[in-house]
């Protein structure tokens, strides 16, 4: 992986107490975007970010880091089912490698397979209409993508 994208062990050594994470569920026309809390408890859904150009799409992801108080993000690693790296894997790298340019907050990738169609599941279990679901699918499923990783994060050790 690229030396911006670190491992999820080697980012709980450098969280400081109140640190954020932000979670992105990245897909082709949308960003979703989720926020922890400042103890790394939960995840909550935040917004939705309609893509249109690279340039403004990451101006509006910095601007929710920084709003935030982000210390990195955790972005969803599309792998395919069978667990191995796609085309939408290299979209997803060729987006953190231009990220990176732009913030020197580093990312982790979470593997974020399934995790869509379990939000729509639940979305559709609650009888939320289609147009509302369409609403905010993306921004849950990087609540999901991002809670996943927070659960993983409070089971690290500090000394790992």
């Amino acid at each position: 992986m690229a030396s911006n994208i670190i491992e999820l062990a080697q980012l709980h050594g450098r969280l400081r107490r109140h640190d954020a994470l932000l979670g992105l569920d990245l897909g082709t026309k949308t960003i979703g975007i989720a926020v922890s809390d400042i103890e790394r408890r939960f995840a909550g859904a935040v917004t939705t970010v309609r893509r249109t150009r690279f340039t403004t799409d990451a101006a509006a992801v910095i601007a929710e880091a920084t709003r935030l108080g982000a210390a990195a993000f955790v972005i969803g690693w599309p792998l395919n089912m069978d667990g191995t790296e796609g085309a939408r894997v290299q979209s997803t790298r060729a987006f953190i490698r231009n990220m990176a340019k732009l913030t020197p907050l580093p990312f982790v990738a979470w593997d974020e397979r399934l995790s869509t169609v379990a939000v729509t599941r639940s979305l559709i279990d609650n009888d939320v209409s289609r147009a509302k679901r369409a609403a905010v699918v993306d921004q849950l499923a990087a609540a999901y993508i991002l809670q996943g990783a927070l659960d993983r994060l409070a089971r690290i050790e500090p000394d790992q």
